[in-house]
């Protein structure tokens, strides 16, 4: 046996395909309003440009409030 002979106990399971083309799902894959959504529409080259620059941001995000700091107090034994 080499090195190259040597495979893996447990092999992967290979993920099951979700069909999302042709005409008859619900949304295709292309969501359900807006620009993208609608048929032969195209987002124009220089915006395109301009959205992939921005980094996308997930999630709801709230302002945090900067929590109070505690006050250094002298113990006296």
């Amino acid at each position: 046996m080499q090195l190259h002979q040597i495979q893996p106990l447990n092999k992967r399971k290979s993920k099951r395909r979700v069909g999302r083309g042709g005409k008859r799902g619900t949304y295709c894959g292309r969501g359900m309003k807006g620009q993208r959504a609608r048929t032969g529409a195209k987002v124009r080259p220089e915006i395109r440009d301009l959205i992939k620059k921005i980094p996308k941001i997930r999630g709801y995000r709230f302002k945090r409030k900067s929590r109070p700091k505690p006050k250094k107090n002298k113990v006296k034994t």
